[in-house]
């Protein structure tokens, strides 16, 4: 067997920070405790109180080999808000602080590292607060707090979703990415009227885009799809998703960790059904689009579950032909890096 390492990062809620790490590869656990305090054997009620110096965090088992410790420390960052001294999101008091707890010299200077390029980034106005500790011991947390996501999926979605977490996220890190892929320009994309709309789209696509509607799961287009390219919306032809974004999320729809330009997505809260979703449709054409969910992959979290019939695939092959030659950047950026 391959030798495995460990890595505590402290986040907030521990409850937001398990999932976020449990499906990388060469994860093999992401266990929620207790770290930093004085008392041996907290509870969670007494960690609660905010008086016992631990705060809420996650133990990672993971195989060096399929995933770096400097792979772990990129993944953090993006969970959480490294500027607040006081908590995280909708939770306050010191057993929400951020920290990083190293267990050697080795992950020292790496989360060091990263800190200090996250500093320089500009990303944040305000300065980082989240500590570089030297790890103490770790106390399991009880086992009801375990995969607590799985276990009472319901209330942890209407926590996460009113936590401010993932709009903050998704500000910070999917709004303002790093590389931003070129921006559309709106003259470009227009909404025929209603009496064409019906002579150009299937009785699907009308019905999906103009009525809000859903397609079957599994029987459409583009669930299983697995070339290379971009999704553009059916109507104007405006870009919103990157086949390097898309995964399987195993739901029977195309799914996506983020938009490929944010700018042409618009989010809407969805109460048609008893619990309160987020709506997703296309700027410029307000075509239904589909809906965006907390429960995706790292590094987003998020999984914006779309129906085939409200886009169009472009290959890499036609992105020159159909007017989209400025995406073919993205590839072959990537194939570099690869």
């Amino acid at each position: 067997m391959e030798k495995l390492e460990k890595a505590i990062f402290a986040g907030g809620c521990f409850w937001c920070l398990e999932p976020s790490f449990e499906t990388l590869p060469g994860v093999l656990e992401a266990r929620p405790g207790y770290i930093g305090g004085n008392e041996g054997k907290p509870t969670y009620e007494e960690v609660c109180t905010g008086m016992t110096g631990h705060r809420e965090a996650v133990q990672i088992a993971f195989n060096p080999s399929k995933v770096t410790y400097g792979q772990l420390l990129e993944v953090f960052w993006k969970q959480i808000d490294p500027t607040d001294p006081d908590g995280q999101f909708v939770d306050r008091g010191p057993q929400y602080r951020t920290a990083i707890f190293y267990l050697n010299n080795e992950q020292k200077r790496l989360a060091e590292s990263s800190k200090k390029r996250l500093e320089q980034s500009s990303r944040f106005k305000k300065p980082i607060v989240t500590d570089i500790i030297r790890a103490s011991r770790f106390y399991p947390a009880e086992d009801y707090h375990h995969h607590y996501h799985r276990k009472c999926s319901l209330r942890y979605k209407y926590y996460r979703a009113h936590s401010e977490r993932d709009q903050y996220l998704r500000r910070t890190w999917v709004e303002q990415a790093d590389a931003d892929p070129p921006r559309s320009s709106p003259q470009r994309f227009t909404k025929p009227a209603k009496r064409e709309l019906t002579k150009v789209l299937s009785l699907l696509q009308f019905k999906v885009t103009q009525q809000n509607g859903t397609e079957k799961p599994f029987h459409n287009e583009y669930w299983n799809n697995k070339q290379e390219g971009i999704y553009v919306d059916i109507v104007s032809g405006e870009p919103l998703f990157c086949s390097r974004d898309k995964f399987d999320s195993g739901s029977g729809w195309p799914s996506f960790t983020k938009p490929l330009n944010p700018e042409n997505i618009v989010e809407r809260k969805d109460k048609s059904l008893p619990m309160t979703r987020t709506e997703v449709r296309s700027r410029h054409a307000d075509c239904h689009l589909g809906h965006v969910f907390s429960d995706g992959p790292a590094p987003t979290g998020l999984r914006y579950c779309m129906n085939s019939a409200a886009l169009r695939f472009i290959p890499i092959k036609n992105l020159a032909k159909e007017g989209y030659g400025e995406y073919r950047k993205i590839f072959d950026r990537q194939e570099a890096q690869e």
